[in-house]
């Protein structure tokens, strides 16, 4: 085996930058699940529940982009093992790129998670993260119908529609069924790699 002197190796650890010799793991995560609450008709606001676990051995921080476009509220947090709510904060690309999200965009902002135990071997840490969008150009009438036209790369989802409201349209094989409050939603499985754009319509009761 060859070995290389002492000062060689500090020579060498100056020339590497900080950050390279620092570099968090990548972010991975698995098993994700949206669901999509239509609220009020005309408010462009939906409800967004998002499950997912983060697999990362050893990570401690879970990292959840908010959408360009789109303006968060609401925003809440639950371990979902305990039920128990979990801290947060949001901040800038920048640091979510730090964190181990790979080609996180630095003019976007973050959910910053703080996991209830950092993540085991072969284990994941699950968690939902709730929040409500503001985003007209994804939720809008039109023609006198309700439409939901957003591209989604997750790959189970679901949208429930406000109730009082039938669906008239889903552009995605998709299965069709009645909520126990009487709402009526749509859920479907990506099977292929690129994102769907997803559009459903409807129309109200008469």
């Amino acid at each position: 085996m060859r070995c290389f002197p002492a000062h060689l190796l500090v020579a060498l650890s100056a020339v590497i930058p900080a950050e390279a010799q620092t570099a968090p793991a990548r972010q991975t995560d698995a098993d994700a699940y949206t669901r999509y609450e239509l609220l009020a008709p005309g408010s462009g606001r939906f409800r967004i529940i998002y499950d997912v676990s983060a697999t990362t051995l050893g990570a401690t921080l879970y990292f959840n982009a908010i959408r360009k476009g789109s303006v968060a509220t609401d925003e809440a947090v639950i371990d979902r093992m305990t039920g128990k709510p979990l801290a947060f904060d949001i901040v800038r690309g920048a640091v979510a790129r730090a964190g181990g999200v790979t080609g996180a965009d630095t003019t976007s902002e973050y959910i910053r998670v703080k996991l209830a135990r950092p993540v085991p071997r072969e284990g994941e840490v699950r968690i939902r993260i709730d929040k409500t969008y503001r985003d007209t150009a994804s939720y809008f009438a039109q023609e006198g119908l309700l439409v939901f036209s957003r591209p989604l790369g997750i790959k189970r989802n679901a949208v429930v529609l406000p109730a009082g409201y039938e669906l008239v349209s889903c552009n995605y094989p998709s299965q069709v069924f009645t909520e126990p409050d009487g709402r009526i939603a749509i859920s479907y499985i990506n099977a292929g790699p690129a994102e769907v754009p997803l559009s459903v319509k409807a129309r109200r009761l008469p």
